[in-house]
């Protein structure tokens, strides 16, 4: 790994990225984070890399680190550092390492926070609240991250405004559904090489991440099975074509589990002791913590991988094999969301983060939503670097919409 090689990967994506290439141009015109620290926790990769770029173009010194510890790409680290950005990250951390980095990025005392689930947030509040004064804000990529810091509001102690992008509709609606939607699977039949078609992919929660990576299993010939504990998603999924049964009901039925809730424990010993000889489990959720891993480790010592990126578990008479440690299998094993994807997203990341700058006086200590204003202005640069065009509304039909 190397950095040239890196700048090569930054230099692609940024080249399929003309929406953060437009925000670029503005930023460095109109310097918005000119002497503030920012500091991100991300999945550190091209994509990310050049977000970090965006960041510093506008003034900021910005430092990073990884919000995993085996989803960061050395050569990207590397070109980054060489342009300037403080780096705090390597690819297979320990877990000393892992919270040494994030301690380390933060003494680079934060103005702004980019977070990915929640740990910066959680950080800066437990462990080094001697920062809080000089935080601006913060802005939270995933569902799980904006979980934790709305109970963090609730609980009165958030210090600073955080603007969840994760429920921007340009966010979730593309994000998690097309973006994990196929690079879970990306990430999946790069570290199996197996045929998914024919096969019975059983996909744990039906929310926008698993509306995704059960749309594309489909797509790729499997039979899919849903479950759910929300019986609203549970009906969408029964209307979209799946089967919907309890995941004890589906455990002897699947042959790839995918986790898609954000929660803890979705599959755990009675799952394994359903399953059948040789099924494949994998997360696309946030943490390692949805397939009982530990579980697993425990009841086989001896485990061992048996290609890169698959660990074979002994479970009494059969084998079970695990993804990406059962950490973000996109991330883990492949590349993680499309570029263009990711150019949406970080764009409202960027502009999310100018608007706590610019609006740092009036907004309240809370969990706040992306403002309507930036989701529109993302959308209308995404279809113009598309050259797609919309309609517009007449006088008379804004009239007659608002005479209601």
């Amino acid at each position: 790994m190397n950095a040239q090689s890196g700048e090569q990967k930054m230099q692609w994506a940024i080249r399929h990225m003309p929406i953060l290439s437009g925000i670029a141009e503005q930023f460095e015109q109109e310097q918005p984070f000119a002497g503030l620290n920012v500091v991100i926790a991300l999945h550190l990769e091209a994509k990310t890399a050049n977000l970090a770029y965006v960041m510093q173009r506008g003034g900021a010194h910005v430092a990073i680190t990884a919000s995993n510890p085996i989803t960061t790409q050395d050569d990207v680290a590397e070109a980054l550092a060489a342009r300037g950005v403080t780096v705090f990250a390597k690819r297979g951390e320990t877990a000393a390492e892992y919270k040494e980095y994030f301690d380390r990025v933060l003494a680079t005392q934060p103005n702004l926070l980019i977070d990915d689930g929640g740990d910066l947030v959680n950080a800066v509040h437990f462990s080094h609240p001697e920062l809080l004064p000089a935080i601006i804000g913060a802005c939270e990529e995933t569902t799980t991250g904006v979980i934790r810091d709305r109970a963090l509001a609730r609980s009165g102690n958030l210090a600073f405004p955080v603007i969840g992008v994760n429920e921007g509709l340009c966010k979730h609606l593309f994000d998690n559904r097309f973006g994990t939607g196929q690079s879970a699977w990306d990430g999946i039949l790069r570290t199996t090489n197996l045929n998914i078609a024919g096969k019975v992919v059983v996909v744990a929660g039906y929310g926008w991440v698993g509306r995704g990576v059960a749309l594309r299993a489909r797509g790729l010939g499997a039979q899919v099975i849903v479950t759910e504990v929300d019986p609203i998603k549970a009906v969408e999924a029964h209307m979209d074509g799946y089967q919907v049964m309890p995941m004890l009901e589906a455990a002897p039925l699947g042959e790839f589990f995918v986790t898609c809730t954000g929660d803890t424990r979705v599959i755990t010993a009675p799952h394994f002791n359903a399953m059948k000889d040789g099924a494949i489990l994998c997360n696309a959720g946030h943490f390692d913590v949805e397939v009982d891993v530990h579980c697993l480790q425990d009841h086989d010592p001896e485990h061992h991988e048996v290609r890169h990126g698959i660990e074979e578990y002994a479970w009494n008479d059969k084998r079970l094999y695990v993804l990406g440690e059962g950490r973000l299998v996109n991330l883990a094993c492949a590349d993680g969301h499309p570029v263009e994807i990711m150019d949406l997203t970080f764009a409202l990341q960027a502009l999310s983060a100018e608007y706590l700058v610019n609006h740092r006086e009036s907004l309240p200590h809370e969990l706040i939503g992306v403002p309507e204003a930036i989701d529109d202005m993302a959308s209308r640069a995404f279809l113009d670097s598309r050259r797609l065009r919309i309609d517009a509304l007449t006088d008379e039909q804004k009239a007659y919409l608002g005479s209601y």
